[in-house]
């Protein structure tokens, strides 16, 4: 069964170019210590809620879009394992990869999937 690490964040939309190169500087190293996939996706279509909703989680300002990212590991010992090589590797370091938004304000967590449909690709 798969692992997933989810993210939700707020990104000055200035930004936006910095995120992503941000991001792809990131996520390599990710997938170089066992991640099988990564998305970050930058909001499109995120209304206001009654309630609650993601640009509140994140306490988002106007100036700012709605990240959405997840990173798939192929289980739970794989991902502890790979986060802790991530968490330790200079590549990662704010001074080498800074965070183009404010991380006081990203929201995580590790989810075991319970429920799963799709197809995964196959190799012949």
């Amino acid at each position: 069964m798969s692992y997933v690490d989810g993210f939700v964040l707020a990104v000055p939309t200035a930004n936006k170019q910095k995120f992503i190169d941000h991001a792809r500087q990131g996520d390599s190293v990710f997938m170089e210590y066992g991640a099988t996939r990564v998305l970050e996706c930058w909001g499109d279509d995120v209304p206001d809620g009654k309630q609650t909703d993601f640009r509140r989680a994140v306490k988002a300002k106007d100036d700012e879009a709605v990240v959405f990212s997840w990173i798939e590991w192929p289980d739970k010992p794989t991902r502890d394992a790979g986060m802790k090589k991530v968490m330790d590797d200079p590549r990662m370091k704010p001074e080498v990869n800074p965070m183009p938004f404010d991380g006081m304000r990203l929201i995580y967590g590790g989810f075991s999937p319970v429920v799963e449909l799709g197809s995964k690709s196959k190799s012949s």
